[in-house]
């Protein structure tokens, strides 16, 4: 039995995301007042993603507790369609954008913090804050990854939906900069334009192995499982 009910940690997890959000909208920041404002960060595209679909999982957890032992088969149509949102969700934007956003961030920070979080945001977003937009919302997703099945999409739906995410999401920095003149990422300021197309198409290709690894790990942790209580049974 778990130490801490699962519909406890979703609860708690969408109320530290609201947090993050509150905050980190409640910050003065320069680049909050230009053209795309928030939304043209991926990270904060990923907290919005990661806040609702916590938000869809908490709102299951209440609909299947109040249509527990109710025969109304309507209201379990509607929390089948519910767990089906939940579950696509977390198959083609919390797993594979969360843990991109994590990945890609710190590794370049690491090579150079200049290329993605240049040094002067440390005047306006604390440390607290930036782990909680770049750091948790890993651990955060494995959780929820252990602790409840979730139904994956057939693999070519999937991919379609998280390519067109990962497009989308090109197109919008792209139009940003004809608009603007700037980059979002001081990164892209020192790519050539050929560079440019071979680090967005490999930005895509990552993404899609994001939602691959997630599908994975989602089918050997719930075999697994199944594997251990049938061993029990005998």
């Amino acid at each position: 039995m778990a130490l801490v009910p699962c519909q406890v940690l979703r609860a708690a997890i969408l109320l530290s995301y609201c947090s993050i959000l509150c905050n980190y909208k409640a910050i003065d920041m320069p680049a909050h007042q230009t053209y795309g404002g928030s939304w043209k960060f991926l990270t904060f595209i990923d907290l919005v993603i990661q806040a609702v679909f916590f938000g869809i999982c908490v709102l299951t957890d209440l609909s299947s507790l109040l249509t527990k032992g109710n025969d109304s088969q309507e209201q379990e149509r509607q929390l089948k369609k519910l767990i089906s949102l939940r579950d696509w969700m977390m198959a083609v934007l919390a797993f594979p954008i969360g843990v991109f956003v994590v990945t890609m961030f710190w590794s370049i920070y690491i090579y150079d913090r200049e290329l993605v979080y240049p040094k002067l945001l440390d005047n306006f977003i604390p440390a607290w804050l930036n782990h909680g937009m770049h750091t948790t919302v890993l651990p955060f997703i494995l959780i929820e990854m252990r602790t409840t099945h979730h139904q994956y999409p057939s693999r070519s739906c999937g991919l379609a939906a998280v390519c067109t995410f990962a497009v989308g999401y090109i197109l919008w920095v792209c139009w940003i900069h004809h608009v603007t003149g700037v980059w979002v990422y001081p990164l892209l300021e020192h790519l050539s334009p050929g560079v440019k197309i071979i680090f967005f198409a490999a930005v895509t290709v990552i993404i899609n192995i994001f939602y691959l690894m997630g599908e994975v790990l989602n089918n050997y942790i719930w075999d697994t499982q199944k594997c251990e209580q049938r061993s029990r049974g005998n």
